[in-house]
């Protein structure tokens, strides 16, 4: 009986040491794989202004009664995200404190502007819902239209000169973050810093924004 249970208890830690070196491998497997895979930056629909394309212009009046001018060159040298969001979209409403965040983080050269549409009831609650007052919010069909906007939450950074240096979907911080990477790094966008990078092996998403705060 003795001898049994010596032997149960022999094997026993013999599993527990075989399981805690495949969970050891297995972490590393992910590690290796987390270094592999490429980040996935802003979703590009190819539709309105282009990359590198000057931004239409719009002489516009925000929900607070303040004069906004969306897309023209900036004499002060302050670059534009425009929001495109909804009181109905889910992802939205997700993605705001992470604007709010990035807006905050890049204050010194970024200014960001929330656009929508629909009855101004709703976007004045979804303003106060959400503490948006500090910021441009415009209600206009004609600048979603100008941009081709057919899903939300989409975004579109316009530098300091007036023209669109980045723009795409953003469901994620990561997708946020990639506009101002590919703006301060003058790229059109991450895929084609990849791209680019192909053959020199395959480059994190801790690679590119360090690379983008050296240029910024």
């Amino acid at each position: 009986m003795h001898d049994a249970l010596v032997i149960s208890q022999v094997i026993l830690w013999i599993a527990v040491v075989a399981l805690s070196a495949i969970v050891l491998a297995l972490i590393r497997q992910i590690g290796v794989l987390h270094e592999r895979i490429a980040p996935m930056g802003a979703l590009t629909i190819d539709k309105g202004p282009k990359v590198g394309d000057k931004s239409p212009v719009f002489e516009l009046i925000d929900l607070a009664n303040r004069p906004l001018t969306i897309g023209a060159a900036s004499a002060d040298g302050r670059s534009q995200l425009l929001m495109f969001v909804s009181p109905t979209c889910p992802v939205c409403k997700k993605l705001l404190p992470i604007a709010k965040s990035v807006a905050t983080a890049e204050s010194r050269w970024l200014d960001l502007i929330f656009t929508s549409d629909g009855e101004l009831s709703e976007q004045d609650a979804f303003i106060a819902r959400h503490q948006l007052e500090s910021y441009p919010f415009v209600l206009s069909s004609e600048v979603g239209m100008a941009y081709r906007v057919s899903k939300l939450p989409y975004a579109v950074l316009i530098d300091d000169e007036g023209v669109v240096r980045a723009k795409g979907l953003v469901n994620t911080r990561e997708h946020l973050e990639s506009l101002v990477a590919a703006k301060q790094m003058q790229i059109a966008s991450l895929q084609e810093y990849l791209k680019t990078q192909h053959g020199h092996g395959a480059a994190t998403l801790a690679n590119v924004e360090r690379g983008a705060k050296h240029h910024g």
